[in-house]
């Protein structure tokens, strides 16, 4: 990568909003998960390692950044649902299954999902509300 382009990607993360890191986060998890498993099927074991390394890091932020004190509820189902990804990197990783992989990549798209869906709602919502003032 160049220097401009790095220089622009890191502008890009440092003046993003929260909800914009948490989306390219889990974009980056999912193309480590996605490299991962092409591969597994190339045999290819330190590329595997880095890109499941890669994703680990990222589902570990993920998991540090909850915030247990609004909606306890659903910062312990997010907690409990990185953790088993987590397990089942490690299990893709030493056994070098790319089904653990799927498993991990459904879960983190699905999240992937819900999160656009969200971030959209709040954005409609403060849309709204500056309307109204």
């Amino acid at each position: 990568m160049s220097y401009g382009a790095k220089t622009y990607k890191k502008t890009s993360i440092t003046t993003a909003s929260r909800e914009k890191i948490l989306l390219m986060l889990y974009e980056g998890c999912i193309k480590n998960l996605k490299m991962a498993k092409k591969a597994i099927e190339e045999k290819n074991i330190p590329e595997k390692c880095k890109h499941i390394v890669k994703a680990h890091d990222i589902i570990l932020e993920l998991t540090n950044s909850l915030d247990h004190s609004k909606g306890p509820e659903v910062a312990e189902q997010l907690e409990s649902l990185y953790s088993f990804a987590i397990s089942q990197l490690l299990h893709a990783n030493l056994h070098s299954d790319a089904n653990a992989i799927d498993s991990v990549l459904k879960i983190m798209g699905t999240l992937y999902e819900g999160w656009i869906v969200a971030v959209e709602e709040t954005k409609k919502q403060g849309a709204s509300n500056n309307e109204n003032r």
